[in-house]
C-alpha cells in the first residue's frame, strides 16, 4: 500500500470556508422565498380568474315563491325604481310614452358592441346593469359605453342571488364592481338591479332587507315594467311584442347583452326602436326617467307655492326635504325654479354631468387607483391562465409521450442487452483503477474499501483525501491492512473540491480503464467486472453503472429508491438507445483514461461534474452507454434538508453543464449528436416539464374544489396509473422488490412538490447568476455491504 504526501502549498482555512458556506446559505434563503412567492402569484392568479368566472366562491341559488309579508305594500304596488330617501322608501315610475331600456349581465365582447352600434345608429340611450367581473374582463367595452352617452348601474360582482349572502358578502359584490367601474371608464354609480330580480311586486321578504340595506347607503334600486324575455331565445316576433308596453304606459324594459347566445335580441332591438319610436314614444335612461318624473312632480308643486301666496296655502301640507321639513310657499317657488331647470332634453348639462349619466360619479383617490390595479391584475389573469392551460396541455401530452417512449425503449434495451448471443466483444480482463474521492468520510470509507477488496476483476484502488478534517485517510489505510488490500494507494491533496480529486486520481491511475465513484458507495463483487466490459467496443468511452439507494428502509428512503429504479434507470435506457445519455452517475462510472484526458478532465467550471464530462465525451466522439448489471449501493440523504441541497446542486449543476455546452447545438457529426437529441430532451424532461409540474397539482387541486372534484380525481388518478405502470415495469427490469411501490401515491403528493420547488429554486439561481459551492452531505455509513441490503 503506497501513500503520497500531500503536496506543499497554501491550504485553504476553515474559517473562510465555512464564512463562504455562511454567505451562501444567506444567498440561498431569498431565492427559495422567492421561488415559493413565484408559485404562490401563479396560484394566486389562477385563483382570481377561477373568481372571474364564478368556479371559486360561485353560488348559483336562487330563491323563489318566498313571502312578501314584511314588504311594505306601497313599494310591491309601486314603480320600477326604489330609491330611500331620508330613510324612507320611495317608489318612481317611468313617465308615459317614454322607455328606459334596460340591458342585464354585460358587457360581452360580441353582443355589446353590436347592441352599441343599434343604440347609436337610432340615437337611442339604454341603462347597462353589468356584472363587475365582466367589467374588469372587457374595460374597454364599457369605457365605449359611457362615452357614448349610455348609462351603467351594478348587477353585482359574479351575478349571485345577493338574499343568501352575508352582509360582507353584499358589500364586497358591490365595492368590486365599484372599483371594475373605476378602473375601466373612472366612474362609479348609484344604480343597481339584484341579479334574478323583475317586477317590484316580486320582492320578498329576504331581498326586502338587501335593497333597504343599500338604498340607506345611496344605491337606487331599478326593476322592471316589461320584460322582453329574450334569455329565451323565443324568436324576435315574440321578443318585440314582450317588450311593448301595454296602452301608453311607460315602462322600464329589460334585455340581455350577454349571459348567453343574444343573436335575437340584436335582430330585435332596432325593430323594437322604430316600432316605438313610430307609436310616439320617447327613449330615455333610468336617470333620466327620474329627472323627468322629478320635474313633473317639481312643477306641480311650484304651482302649489304660488297659490299657497295667493291665500290659497293649504294649511298642513308640507314636503319632506333633505334639509327637514320646508313650508309649503317656500317649497313652491324652489319646486318652481327646479321644474324650470328640469326640463332639458336628452342631451343637457346640469352642473357639468350628462343628465342621461346622473346616477355616475367621477371616481378619484384611492377608488380610481385600485380600480386600475384590479382591472390590470385581472388582464394578468386572463392572458396568464389560458397560457398555462395551453402550456400545461402540452406538457402533459409530453410527458404521456416520454412514459409511452420509455417504456418502449427500456423493453428494447432489455431485450436487447439481455440476449445470450449478446456481447460488447471479447470479454475484459485486464486490471482497473478505481478512484475513491473522499472529503470527511470517515463513516462509509471502510465500507466502501471492504466492498471493493470483494470485486472479482483485478483493480487498483486510488483513495484521494481531498483535505479532509476527519480520520479518513487513516481510517482508509487502516481498513486496507484489516482487508489484507495491497492495492490501495491514499493520496492526500488539499482541499480543492471533488472533481480537483477525480483529476489527481486519473493523473495517478496505472491503467487505461478508470472506475469512479463515491466515498460512501459499496459496489457488489463483480460490479466493476461488469462495468468495464463494454470498453470491448472501441467506440465506446465511457459507461453508466446502475446506482441503488441502501438506505430505503426509511419514507424518504423509499422515495427516492423509487425514483433511482424508475425516473433514473429507465431513463438511462433510453438515452442509451438513443447514445445520448446525459449523465453518468457520481457513484458509479467508468472511462477510458485517455478519453477524459482528451477533454480536459474533470472540469471544475460547474456542480455537475458528472453531467459536464458526459457531455464532454459525446462531443469528443465518444459512446456512452449504460449496464444494468453493474451495480452499486450509495446512502441517499437521510433527511429533507439534506436532499434539498443535494437535488439543488444537482439541478443547478446540470443547468450549468448545458449551458456550457450549448454550442453542441450547432456541431456536426457524432459531435452534434448529443446537441440535436439530448439537448432537446434534458432541457424539456428535466427542466421545462418539472418547472411546470407544481401547476399541474394546482390545476388539480383546484378542478377537485371548484369544479369538478369527480372528474379532476379520476385523471389524477389515472395519471398516478400511468405512472405505477410504468414504475412497477422499470422494478421488473431492476429485479427489484413491488412493495415500495405502495409509497408511490404519497411521493407524488409530497417528495415531487418538493423536487419542483428545487428545480423552480434552481432556475432563479440560474437567471440571477448566483453561484453555488460543492456541498458535502453528512453521511451516517449505515450502507454496509450489499449483502445487507435488502
Amino acid at each position: 500500500m503506497a501513500t503520497t504526501t500531500p503536496s506543499r502549498g497554501r491550504r485553504r482555512a476553515p474559517s473562510r470556508m465555512t464564512r463562504a458556506a455562511g454567505k451562501a446559505a444567506a444567498l440561498q434563503k431569498p431565492r427559495v422565498i422567492l421561488a415559493l412567492l413565484l408559485l404562490l402569484a401563479l396560484t394566486s392568479v389562477m385563483l382570481l380568474d377561477g373568481y372571474l368566472r364564478a368556479e371559486v366562491g360561485g353560488d348559483e341559488r336562487v330563491r323563489s315563491n318566498a313571502s312578501s309579508s314584511k314588504v311594505p305594500d306601497k313599494v310591491l304596488d309601486g314603480g320600477p325604481i326604489l330609491s330611500f330617501r331620508g330613510g324612507e322608501a320611495q317608489s318612481q315610475s317611468v313617465p308615459e310614452k317614454t322607455i328606459a331600456l334596460t340591458f342585464d349581465d354585460g358587457p360581452n365582447p360580441t353582443w355589446t358592441p353590436q347592441i352599441l352600434k343599434i343604440l347609436e345608429e337610432n340615437d337611442v340611450p339604454g341603462t347597462f346593469f353589468v356584472v363587475g367581473s365582466m367589467v374588469s374582463r372587457y374595460p374597454s367595452i364599457v369605457k365605449d359605453l359611457v362615452n357614448q352617452g349610455n348609462e351603467i348601474g351594478i348587477h353585482t360582482f359574479t351575478h349571485v342571488d345577493l338574499s343568501y349572502q352575508s352582509d360582507d358578502r353584499i358589500a364586497r359584490e358591490m365595492d368590486q364592481t365599484q372599483l371594475a367601474l373605476a378602473g375601466a371608464a373612472g366612474i362609479t354609480t348609484t344604480l343597481f338591479r339584484a341579479p334574478y330580480s323583475s317586477e317590484a311586486d316580486a320582492i320578498d321578504n329576504y331581498s326586502w332587507p338587501v335593497y333597504k340595506k343599500l338604498g340607506e347607503e345611496g344605491y337606487t334600486s331599478v326593476f322592471v315594467d316589461t320584460d322582453s324575455d329574450d334569455w329565451k331565445r323565443p324568436g324576435v316576433s315574440k321578443i318585440i311584442k314582450w317588450a311593448t308596453p301595454s296602452k301608453n304606459k311607460g315602462a322600464s324594459v329589460l334585455f340581455h347583452d350577454a349571459g348567453g347566445e343574444r343573436s335575437q335580441t340584436v335582430k330585435a332591438l332596432g325593430t323594437y326602436i322604430k316600432k316605438m319610436k313610430a307609436k310616439g314614444y320617447t327613449f330615455t335612461t333610468i336617470s333620466g326617467a327620474i329627472r323627468q318624473t322629478e320635474s313633473a312632480n317639481q312643477q306641480a308643486n311650484g304651482q302649489t307655492g304660488q297659490t299657497a301666496q295667493n291665500g290659497q296655502q293649504p294649511g298642513s301640507e308640507q314636503s319632506e326635504q333633505a334639509g327637514g321639513q320646508v313650508p309649503g310657499g317656500q317649497q313652491g317657488q324652489q319646486g318652481q325654479q327646479q321644474g324650470q331647470n328640469g326640463q332639458l332634453g336628452q342631451s343637457g348639462q346640469v352642473g357639468g354631468v350628462n343628465s342621461l349619466q346622473a346616477a355616475h360619479r367621477t371616481a378619484t383617490g384611492t377608488t380610481l387607483y385600485e380600480g386600475k390595479a384590479l382591472v390590470a391584475a385581472v388582464a394578468v389573469a386572463e392572458w396568464t391562465v389560458p397560457g398555462l392551460a395551453a402550456g400545461l396541455a402540452v406538457v402533459g401530452v409530453a410527458v404521456m409521450g416520454r412514459f409511452g417512449m420509455m417504456l418502449i425503449l427500456a423493453r428494447r434495451h432489455y431485450r436487447q442487452r439481455n440476449k445470450r448471443r449478446f456481447s460488447w466483444g471479447p470479454t475484459v480482463t485486464q486490471p482497473v483503477s478505481v478512484i475513491v474521492p473522499a472529503y470527511n468520510e470517515k463513516e462509509c470509507i471502510a465500507n466502501t474499501l471492504e466492498s471493493l477488496a470483494k470485486s472479482t476483476h483485478p483493480i487498483e484502488i486510488i483513495v484521494v483525501d481531498d483535505g479532509s478534517t476527519d480520520d479518513t485517510s487513516q481510517i482508509a489505510r487502516d481498513a486496507a491492512r484489516s482487508f489484507g488490500m495491497t492495492n490501495v494507494r491514499v493520496i492526500r491533496q488539499e482541499n480543492a473540491g471533488k472533481p480537483a480529486a477525480l483529476n489527481n486520481g486519473v493523473r495517478s491511475a496505472s491503467y487505461d480503464i478508470v472506475v469512479m465513484m463515491d466515498g460512501d458507495t459499496v459496489f457488489e463483487p463483480d460490479a466493476v467486472h461488469q462495468l468495464v466490459q463494454p470498453f470491448a467496443d472501441p467506440e465506446v468511452g465511457a459507461v453508466a453503472g446502475n446506482a441503488k439507494v441502501g438506505n430505503r428502509n426509511t419514507i424518504i428512503g423509499a422515495w427516492q429508491h423509487i425514483e433511482y429504479v424508475m425516473g433514473f434507470n429507465l431513463d438511462r435506457r433510453m438515452y442509451d438507445l438513443l447514445r445520448c445519455m446525459p449523465t453518468i452517475p457520481g457513484a458509479i462510472g467508468a472511462f477510458r483514461r485517455d478519453a477524459v484526458l482528451e477533454v480536459g478532465g474533470m472540469s471544475e467550471d460547474t456542480l455537475a461534474e458528472d453531467t459536464d464530462i458526459t457531455i464532454a465525451m459525446h462531443r469528443g466522439g465518444w459512446r456512452v452507454v449504460y449496464q444494468e448489471h453493474a451495480r452499486a449501493w450509495t446512502e441517499a440523504p437521510a433527511s429533507l434538508k439534506q436532499l434539498w441541497s443535494q437535488r439543488y446542486r444537482w439541478s443547478y449543476g446540470t443547468m450549468q453543464a448545458l449551458w456550457k455546452h450549448r454550442k453542441s447545438l450547432t456541431d456536426k457529426g457524432p459531435s452534434g449528436r448529443f446537441g440535436r437529441v439530448g439537448m432537446p430532451l434534458v432541457v424539456i424532461f428535466q427542466i421545462i416539464t418539472p418547472v411546470f409540474a407544481p401547476l399541474i397539482d394546482v390545476f388539480t387541486a383546484y378542478s377537485m374544489i371548484f369544479i369538478d372534484f369527480k372528474a379532476a380525481l379520476l385523471a389524477w388518478l389515472a395519471v398516478l396509473g400511468i405512472q405505477l405502470v410504468c414504475a412497477a415495469y422499470a422494478f421488473r427490469l431492476d429485479r427489484e422488490k413491488y412493495r415500495y411501490l405502495l409509497m408511490m401515491p404519497l411521493q407524488q403528493l409530497a417528495y415531487r412538490q418538493m423536487m419542483y420547488l428545487v428545480l423552480i429554486h434552481s432556475c432563479i439561481t440560474a437567471l440571477t447568476g448566483g453561484r453555488l459551492r460543492w456541498q458535502k452531505l453528512k453521511r451516517t455509513g449505515e450502507v454496509g455491504t450489499p449483502a445487507g441490503v435488502s
